[in-house]
């Protein structure tokens, strides 16, 4: 506008070059109206009397464009134009645009002092362009400065929690609130796995996520992010193949998907959905951020899982040391004691007829079903085949002294490829099995039921079903399933209870393979 008013020309360009200084990144012009603008189209190529000014760095000033012979003509809706002065805006001896001017009002050229008052206003808005792209340096190393101070200070606040607190939902509360923070995300959620799904963990920001809310991992972009392990950008939340609804932000827009890996093992993934500020995507430095961030997050996420399951296995452990030592109390003591009295009483009863004869023959009676029914609270407490025979024949005579004694037609098929497992799974997989027959003698009503265990890709599965009328929907999750449950997420396992439709109960035992379950071949120590 200046360079127009000071020198009467009837139109004015800058026109702003590229990152290459051989095109036009941007043009701004004074003297045509918005109509004229549109019907010309795209920028102009710096070919002809505007390459010529690039290439020679010098100003231009022409009686009539159309006459030079680098002139290649103008493009259709263009006015028509003769007079024409043209300078260069050079910053430090490179060029950063160039100024046009065209037809000046009353008079026919543009002369020295018109060349000499616009060479001057190139030089001031050289400086002024310096100025401003040096402050825009300075910004955008400001932010890239404070961007990786709070990674850093996200980082360490990570690592001191877990230092001081193991507990996993306030690890998780601080990972997604930090998060949020660091790439200024509407809302951050933590999915952690479960079998073959991600459940939700933690949520910060403007999402609302039911407690029991789950994705598959096939079909969905967490899953293949998390099967990958690596970032997953995503310009629209629909086309992650879940509804974004499902992740409470059913507005969402843009998306960034951060798989949680510690030591080649996936925990997880975080989600960021539509970054404030004036665009909801998230851009290359957000992404660097978050995988920086996620790798702190996810040694806390498994440091607290680790520390949480060993809660769990030293809890089970010592419950199944003390079923050890009561069943040796009660085998050694109690039972041997109730033997002896057997012994005595037996003997009673060869003796002489007496009155006390009948009354004898009675608590002998009752003797006997007493230490059957002690039997099989020391077998229950913890069989010594399991230890020295393993899961397979324990089980089998599990499922045949419970159906034997409920009366309940039993089918039991294993196939275990001759091999032992681990300890602790076999005792996993036994107290399962052993809840599992429980609850259907106790609740079910059931006339049979079947168990089949498996190992199938090096992972253990074990399925109990009955025909009875099911676990009624009041009951919920009781003790026992609780405690399966609890017994399965220590093998990093599911445990699923199916109500039937045509009646029943499918209980299903999975445990992964891959290092979780652990074989040795029979007969090794």
């Amino acid at each position: 506008m200046a360079a127009r008013d000071l020198t009467h020309a009837r139109y004015a360009a800058l026109a702003v070059l590229d990152e290459d200084r051989r095109g036009v990144a941007q043009l701004l012009t004074v003297g045509m109206d918005d109509a004229t603008r549109s019907s010309i189209g795209e920028l102009p190529h710096l070919h002809g009397v505007l390459g010529l000014l690039i290439e020679e760095s010098e100003p231009i000033l022409l009686h009539d464009v159309t006459d030079h012979p680098r002139n290649s003509g103008f493009p259709p809706g263009h006015p028509t134009m003769s007079s024409f002065l043209g300078v260069p805006i050079t910053v430090r001896g490179e060029a950063w645009a160039n100024l046009y001017l065209t037809d000046k009002q009353g008079a026919g050229d543009f002369d020295g002092h018109d060349l000499d008052t616009i060479t001057v206003l190139a030089d001031w808005a050289a400086v002024a362009i310096d100025n401003a792209r040096l402050f825009g340096e300075a910004t955008a190393q400001r932010h890239v400065l404070e961007r990786a101070l709070l990674a850093q200070r996200t980082t360490m606040e990570i690592a001191t929690a877990v230092g001081s607190d193991t507990d996993l939902s306030r690890i998780l509360e601080l990972i997604v609130t930090l998060g949020r923070t660091l790439v200024g995300a509407d809302a951050l959620l933590i999915w952690l796995r479960h079998g073959d799904e991600l459940r939700i963990a933690a949520v910060a920001g403007n999402a609302t996520v039911r407690a029991d809310a789950a994705i598959p991992l096939r079909s969905s972009t967490a899953g293949e992010a998390l099967a990958a392990a690596r970032v997953m950008r995503v310009d629209d939340a629909r086309t992650m193949g879940v509804d974004p609804a499902r992740f409470g932000v059913p507005e969402a827009g843009g998306a960034l998907v951060v798989p949680l890996i510690h030591r080649g093992r996936g925990h997880g993934v975080l989600m960021a959905f539509d970054r404030l500020g004036a665009s909801a995507g998230f851009d290359d430095d957000d992404q660097r951020a978050m995988e920086a961030f996620a790798a702190s997050a996810a040694t806390a996420v498994a440091t607290a899982r680790s520390v949480e399951a060993q809660r769990l296995h030293d809890t089970m452990a010592a419950a199944e040391s003390e079923r050890r030592r009561w069943s040796r109390e009660l085998h050694d003591e109690t039972l041997q004691g109730l033997a002896s009295l057997k012994l005595t009483l037996a003997a009673a009863l060869r003796a002489e007829a007496s009155p006390a004869r009948a009354m004898l023959a009675a608590a002998a009676a009752d003797l006997d079903h007493d230490i059957a029914s002690l039997r099989m609270i020391i077998a229950d407490l913890r069989p010594a085949a399991l230890d020295e025979l393993g899961l397979e024949p324990t089980l089998r005579t599990l499922a045949g002294r419970v159906c034997d004694h409920a009366g309940l037609d039993c089918h039991v098929s294993i196939d275990l490829g001759g091999v032992r497992l681990e300890p602790d799974i076999e005792t996993i997989a036994y107290r399962v099995a052993q809840e599992a027959l429980t609850n259907i003698v106790k609740h079910a009503d059931a006339a049979s039921v079947s168990i089949d265990v498996r190992l199938a890709s090096g992972g253990l599965r074990l399925v109990v079903t009955d025909d009875g009328h099911g676990m009624g929907s009041e009951q919920g999750e009781c003790y026992g399933i609780i405690g399966m449950r609890e017994r399965a997420a220590l093998a990093s396992g599911t445990l699923d209870v199916t109500l039937l439709p045509g009646g029943g109960t499918r209980v299903t035992l999975a445990l992964p393979p891959g290092g979780e379950i652990a074989l040795m071949r029979r007969g090794a120590s």
